[in-house]
């Protein structure tokens, strides 16, 4: 990374036939060969052969980071078509089966999927990944216990995933609960200090349970290649607009807490347990539910306006403004899951059989991904 609080943006995305959208079983080894080719370290592939992930450098302008994911996601897109696929960004695929993925070849790979087992075999899942720049170490941990009541919001503003093996969930969010089965995911423990969260990745390192740090999974980490803080609780965004404003916002809450250390400084089990049970309000209800607090309900519109009265002078201080009006939008007009599902039962509707209606729902999701009418 290049300066205090810059960020990079990773996104996941889905490789599906670019006629029917269905799921591809696995994309062949020329095309990742061609788009690395392109596009260097800022691809790479994904854990299944089916998914390929995008990487930006770091970025100190929002803006330039919407016209980097965009060009990204148009090479990705135009190099897949070569080989007769299209990319889908969203947490679940809504027909694809994990039963028949295939898995990349590579000895990390090889270890976690002899590991996890039937559990790798069934992450067929998308999300988006915001690294936000803390130089210092004890730093970043302290940032990372602090900012976890701020977690569910950013589920509830990205939720793309309300279907799973063709079938509608009933959760807005279905990728978390899918990922959760992996161990060392969820909502971190209270890890205070440096040394706590050195110890805890130590005595695991000893034990043989993992190689370092970076099999740490949970929904906001210390990343172990950069000096980042490391969100990873969103799905990944249909609306390129919508992922920029999770990372807009991500980046100025991170500002606040860092430069505000009275902020949840008092966070104890209690208050990680209400994070938890609101990290799950975020999954099954989305921008329609309400958070639990120590004084009742919060509507998740008034947690959000509530963050963008305390912290303007930090979305000032990082450029961020721009952004936090945009979720302001997505809580106005729904996030993907939204749509998916508004389609999903307006095809019901008009006489459409299940299998018809989930078909509408992959082709909105392809296009809408390559949608960039508000460039």
């Amino acid at each position: 990374m290049t300066a205090p609080f810059s960020f990079g943006i990773e996104e996941e995305y889905f490789l599906v036939d670019a006629q029917t959208k269905a799921i591809t079983r696995g994309a062949p080894d020329e095309f990742f060969t061609e788009v690395i080719a392109v596009a260097g370290d800022r691809v790479a592939r994904e854990f299944l052969r089916s998914q390929i992930e995008v990487i930006t450098p770091p970025h100190v302008d929002m803006a330039a980071a919407r016209a980097e994911l965009r060009e990204l996601r148009e090479i990705v897109a135009s190099t897949a078509a070569r080989y007769g696929m299209g990319i889908m960004a969203s947490g679940t695929h809504p027909t694809g089966t994990w039963r028949n993925q295939k898995q990349t070849e590579g000895e990390r790979y090889d270890a976690v999927m002899d590991d996890l087992q039937m559990i790798g075999q069934r992450d067929l899942l998308c999300g988006l990944h915001v690294h936000v720049e803390l130089d210092d170490p004890e730093k970043r941990i302290d940032v990372m216990y602090r900012v976890l009541p701020y977690l569910p919001l950013f589920i509830a503003l990205s939720n793309s995933s309300p279907f799973w093996q063709s079938r509608r969930t009933g959760l807005m969010g279905y990728r978390l609960a899918a990922y959760d089965e992996l161990p060392r995911t969820g909502i971190p423990e209270l890890f205070r200090t440096l040394e706590e969260y050195d110890a805890y990745v130590d005595a695991l390192v000893r034990a043989g349970v993992m190689p370092d740090a970076s099999y740490v999974w949970w929904t906001i980490r210390p990343s172990l290649k950069h000096p980042t803080l490391e969100l990873r609780a969103a799905d990944s965004c249909t609306n390129l607009d919508d992922a920029i404003a999770i990372a807009g916002l991500y980046r100025t809450i991170v500002h606040y807490v860092a430069t505000h250390p009275w902020v949840n400084w008092q966070m104890d089990a209690v208050a990680r347990a209400i994070v938890v049970e609101n990290k799950w309000r975020a999954q099954r209800y989305g921008r329609h539910g309400t958070f639990a607090t120590a004084d009742g309900a919060q509507t998740v519109g008034d947690r959000l306006e509530q963050i963008i009265t305390e912290m303007g002078a930090s979305a000032t201080a990082v450029g961020t403004g721009t952004q936090l009006e945009h979720c302001r939008t997505i809580l106005r007009d729904g996030t993907s899951a939204d749509r998916q599902i508004a389609i999903y039962d307006d095809e019901l509707g008009k006489g459409s059989d299940h299998t018809e209606a989930l078909g509408a729902v992959t082709q909105w999701l392809a296009a809408t991904t390559l949608d960039f009418r508000h460039a």
